[in-house]
């Protein structure tokens, strides 16, 4: 493993499972795509190849972000908290990061009481992932 690779490993306080939250943020535009979940190789992978991957809890596995979907996170910078708990990762999407077709995760605002949608699904999911699964 490269030296500056360990070295950025060594810097982050993973949880009990081996496990820290990453912020994904759109470079360009600062809007917050998604949270998810990075293990070392995750972390390892990203630097290496420039995508994105995760560490699925559901699934129990390593997961790069748009292996089924093709709408792969590009990343641009990787930061990390004052604890060294958390990571943001700002990237570049190919398309919307949701599986549920919106361009971020967090596209419903509580207002009013209740959640309203205030993004717009830019794809189908069906069409891209059938009934199956996600990525």
């Amino acid at each position: 493993m490269e030296k500056g690779v360990k070295e950025i490993l060594s810097a982050i306080k993973f949880d009990g499972k081996g496990l820290v939250p990453a912020i994904v943020q759109d470079n360009d535009t600062g809007e917050v795509l998604m949270l998810a979940y990075m293990n070392q190789e995750a972390v390892r992978k990203t630097l290496e190849t420039g995508k994105v991957h995760f560490w699925s809890r559901s699934r129990g596995k390593l997961w790069l972000k748009g292996e089924t979907s093709g709408n792969f996170i590009y990343l641009k910078e990787l930061w990390i908290d004052c604890d060294g708990d958390a990571l943001l990762v700002k990237s570049t999407p190919v398309s919307g990061v949701c599986h549920t077709g919106y361009y971020s995760c967090f596209y419903r605002k509580n207002e009013e009481g209740g959640w309203k949608i205030k993004g717009e699904r830019i794809f189908n999911p069906e069409e891209v992932y059938g009934k199956q699964g996600k990525s």
